[in-house]
């Protein structure tokens, strides 16, 4: 069960590296679905015993991140008829060395922190923390309004993960309510992101200051 935990953890991994290496906005989306359903199978991989409070934070995290969001964030992309991120601050290439380099580093910082119990829920806290930052790289590197919500997913996800480390302390009203904040964002960015689009004829995030009351 340790060993499906640790290639739980690795495709999420992926999953990120897929984002940072893809400029079409539909494709991004469907990777982050595809990261939803990782996450939510996760605690189980990682050998939790299956329970209530598990079962429903498992189907809760389905739900929003697989499915809800995703939906959103395609309404988003036909309302605003956009399809890729055409000006990124660096190529792919420079992107996926800021990948590589927060998984070093992420791996790095892991090491000097305190173990958690568990060889499986240790993997928990680097992969956390590359995730942070590698949702840190897509916000600062992309432009489009769109590229910078599944930005801040990668990075509410890297919270979500480290957040697992805890899952039998924090209570289950608190896991439920930050999945519930992060759908109610995601939706208000969808609304904000048509808003901008049908105000300024573009998503180009450089260009929110020409917005006035």
């Amino acid at each position: 069960m340790e060993r499906l935990g640790e290639v739980v953890l690795l495709l999420i991994l992926m999953t990120n590296f897929a984002v940072l290496v893809t400029d079409r906005l539909s494709a991004c989306i469907r990777i982050m679905a595809v990261q939803g359903v990782l996450l939510a199978v996760l605690p189980l991989a990682s050998g939790a015993p299956f329970g209530f409070h598990i079962g429903l934070l498992t189907f809760g995290t389905i739900l929003i991140k697989a499915v809800v969001l995703p939906r959103i964030l395609m309404w988003a992309i036909r309302e605003a008829a956009v399809r890729r991120e055409l000006e990124p601050a660096i190529g792919p290439i420079a992107t996926v060395l800021l990948g590589l380099a927060a998984v070093g580093v992420a791996f790095g910082v892991a090491t000097r922190l305190p173990h958690v119990a568990g060889p499986a829920a240790e993997g928990l806290v680097p992969v956390s923390l590359a995730s942070l930052m590698m949702g840190f790289v897509v916000l600062t590197t992309r432009r489009k309004a769109l590229s910078l919500v599944i930005g801040y997913l990668m990075l509410e996800n890297g919270i979500y993960v480290f957040g697992l480390t805890l899952a039998g302390v924090i209570p289950l009203l608190v896991e439920l309510g930050v999945l519930l904040d992060v759908f109610v964002g995601v939706f208000i960015m969808g609304l904000v992101v048509f808003q901008i689009n049908r105000e300024l004829e573009t998503q180009d995030s450089r260009r929110l200051t020409e917005l006035r009351d």
